[in-house]
């Protein structure tokens, strides 16, 4: 990002509704924002996308990497997930992805909030 874009970024995050203007402008010109963490035995790819009726539109893909000649190919899973703006900005205010205790999947169900599969 050119140092003129990382300092809009940077002041549009300040307000609501600049980073709401900033936001819609990045999808207008960009369609998606594409990630992704790997790590030897897990990893996760999203990408992010701005819908007019759904707000930020996540879609995550996860999955465990099989090692050996024996390991049996697990499958993917993959999950959407919807965010207002707002969220997604405070999501990224509090940088709470960069937690290395808290996997992108739980942010965004955290931050989404998708009751834990676990709970009963």
């Amino acid at each position: 990002m050119a140092d003129s874009n990382d300092s809009s970024w940077k002041e549009a995050l300040k307000s609501k509704d600049a980073f709401a203007d900033f936001i819609t402008d990045y999808f207008k010109k960009n369609k998606e924002l594409t990630g992704s963490y790997d790590i030897p035995s897990y990893y996760e790819h999203y990408t992010v996308h701005l819908d007019s009726h759904d707000g930020i539109v996540i879609t995550l893909v996860t999955g465990v990497n099989q090692v050996g000649e024996s390991a049996a190919s697990a499958l993917p899973f993959k999950q959407k997930e919807t965010m207002s703006i707002e969220d997604f900005r405070n999501l990224i205010l509090h940088k709470k992805f960069a937690d290395q205790n808290m996997s992108l999947a739980d942010v965004f169900q955290t931050v989404a909030g998708v009751p834990d599969s676990d709970s009963k």
